[in-house]
């Protein structure tokens, strides 16, 4: 007999949608109010959230192009057309970075609806039925319209849910805001503790500047914020007493670290912090925690006189990680480089709790500062 198939490395999957992490698709009207509907909504909602919108091309003649086009504007848009089919997998990846996708969905079905009552599209709304099995919310585009009785037979308790007119614009704004933060992913910790300490000479993790390992002071700094800390280390490397990473990306430092921590949970947020920063103080932990801007792709922190943000004290949101992943298939492997090239929130701190302690001089300075 030959040999069993060898099945692929099961991997935590990140939760998704059928086109993004986060998608509702509007329907039960025609598409010119659907298009003006989500205008609206993108209108408000962009002021603190990223915004996409998928429809469908309503003309007839639309043949693919021969070659791609994009035609970039110093104003920051972007306009492409290119030939391609919609792939529920591709599409994840180029809405990664959107904390909110509407779709037109009397053309493609999306995970969560809101369901717009229009008396002229019974039809449609029939046709549609199977869809309508995740409502968030119902809008009734004129002040008589009603539940078709084949709605409410299917759906018994659709009644029950909130129900808006059209024109609550800032209203309906905020419940969908509401739904965004919903799907807002936890912050977990990852002490990174998998480098060589070369210039040091021996293990900075075991150094003591507060009564304890500096490893055991840098995992208590997160715990103490009631976060789920687990300590990045090397493969084959051990951590005693804490739930470790094991680093998947050899020979990347802080960069394979982090995206090894993405590879064991997608799903969550990861606040990184390295182990070699004894002047950080769990107050600045706090800050830093309480400044996350989770619509961005990650919170840095910043020495005040520095001129790049400090990427190993940094929540690093889901959305990073396809990011990161791209950087990396160019042959970037410095996380500084991906922050400093993205949308990152940056809170700024004082220039002393961002000093790092490489060498034995810096540590006795350290040792002097930290203990006097």
């Amino acid at each position: 007999m030959g040999k069993d198939h060898q099945k692929h490395t099961k991997l935590v999957l990140r939760e998704n949608d059928n086109f993004a992490h986060n998608e509702i698709a509007i329907l039960g009207t025609k598409c010119s109010i659907i298009e003006i509907f989500v205008q609206k909504m993108s209108k408000i909602l962009q002021k603190t959230s990223k915004i996409a919108y998928l429809d469908a091309f309503h003309a007839d003649d639309i043949t693919a192009p021969f070659y791609d086009t994009f035609t970039a504007h110093p104003s920051g848009t972007l306009s492409s057309n290119s030939a391609a089919q919609l792939n529920e997998y591709n599409e994840r990846i180029r809405f990664a970075n959107y904390d909110l996708l509407f779709i037109n969905g009397n053309h493609y079905q999306g995970a969560k609806q809101i369901l717009i009552l229009d008396p002229e599209k019974e039809a449609s709304v029939l046709k549609r039925l199977e869809q309508l099995d995740r409502v968030q919310f119902v809008i009734k585009l004129k002040d008589d319209a009603t539940y078709f009785d084949f709605l409410t037979e299917k759906y018994p308790t659709i009644k029950n849910l909130k129900c808006y007119h059209i024109e609550e614009v800032e209203t309906i704004a905020n419940h969908i805001n509401n739904l965004i933060n919903e799907k807002i992913s936890p912050v977990q910790g990852l002490v990174l503790a998998g480098g060589k300490s070369t210039r040091m000479g021996k293990d900075k993790t075991t150094l003591d500047y507060h009564g304890k390992s500096q490893l055991e002071h840098t995992v208590s700094l997160l715990k103490d914020n009631l976060l789920s800390t687990f300590v990045s280390v090397a493969a084959g490397q051990k951590a005693e007493k804490f739930e470790i990473i094991q680093d998947k990306f050899v020979d990347l430092g802080a960069f394979g670290a982090i995206c090894s921590a993405f590879q064991q949970n997608p799903n969550k947020a990861w606040l990184v912090l390295a182990s070699d920063l004894p002047f950080v103080t769990i107050d600045l932990v706090k800050k830093l925690i309480q400044n996350r801007n989770p619509k961005k792709m990650a919170t840095a922190i910043k020495g005040q006189s520095k001129e790049f943000v400090e990427p190993l004290i940094t929540i690093y949101e889901p959305k990073a990680y396809p990011i990161l992943l791209s950087y990396l298939a160019q042959g970037y492997s410095c996380p500084r480089k991906v922050l400093i090239n993205s949308d990152v929130e940056i809170v700024e701190v004082e220039d002393e709790f961002v000093r790092n302690v490489n060498t034995p001089e810096e540590y006795e300075r350290a040792i002097n500062e930290i203990r006097n």
